[in-house]
């Protein structure tokens, strides 16, 4: 589907702490808008896990010694789900099909809208989306969390790192590793970086706060932002 755009939503702009009803409901008529604008286009959204996925993985951490990554990661998934399922509901006029949990199964997408949320441990919800661009044939993974770019390093502990505009996946899979950490703050995972790579997609990360500058790049019109691949 050439007309079919996956945007991998964080979850820590979804709920960052409490749930950001104010950021919801401005992304939900935005949204809305784009699809209105041309009948033709279609959304995946893909939900992060976001506040809730980090309390009650911290909890179980403060509780159990030693705490197993892949139980780390099952807890994550739920919290995907929790914020699909809120997503779905709030697009539930564009979307009529359950919230997709294995980007693997067989999947309708019979309305302008597909949510899916995390699959299973060993990689967080950004693989899924580059699942979901595989399956429906769409060419950009637009990658919106709290971050605007991608960084030469982490400039919270670099002060000499640089934004950057365009990298290869070669460089930027040097850059995050081949290993996923539950939890771990990436640009992009590892893993999915992966898939990427493989299927030749762009990716694209943002600050999905900037509403305005999201539909820029839904529109392929100039915007602020990484480009990988």
């Amino acid at each position: 589907m050439d007309n079919v755009v996956v945007l991998s939503l964080g979850g820590s702009i979804v709920a960052p702490g409490d749930i950001d009803v104010e950021f919801i409901r401005s992304f939900k008529d935005a949204v809305t808008a784009y699809l209105e604008e041309d009948g033709r286009r279609k959304l995946i959204i893909v939900t992060g896990g976001g506040a809730p996925a980090r309390v009650y993985q911290n909890a179980y951490k403060g509780i159990c010694e030693g705490a197993d990554n892949y139980l780390l990661d099952e807890i994550g998934i739920a919290a995907t789900r929790l914020n699909a399922a809120l997503i779905r509901s709030v697009f539930s006029n564009y979307c009529d099909d359950p919230v997709v949990t294995n980007p693997t199964a067989d999947i309708t997408f019979t309305n302008r809208v597909l949510v899916a949320a995390g699959w299973k441990p060993g990689f967080s919800s950004d693989t899924d989306a580059v699942y979901l661009a595989e399956k429906f044939g769409a060419r950009k993974v637009v990658n919106l969390s709290n971050i605007a770019k991608v960084y030469t390093a982490d400039p919270k502990l670099d002060p000499s790192a640089t934004e950057i505009d365009h990298i290869s996946w070669e460089d930027f899979r040097l850059m995050v590793g081949d290993t996923w950490t539950p939890g771990k703050n990436l640009p992009f995972d590892p893993i999915a970086s992966k898939e990427a790579q493989r299927l030749a997609l762009k990716v694209i990360c943002a600050d999905g706060r900037n509403i305005a500058n999201t539909m820029m790049i839904l529109k392929d019109e100039p915007f602020y932002g990484t480009t990988i691949g």
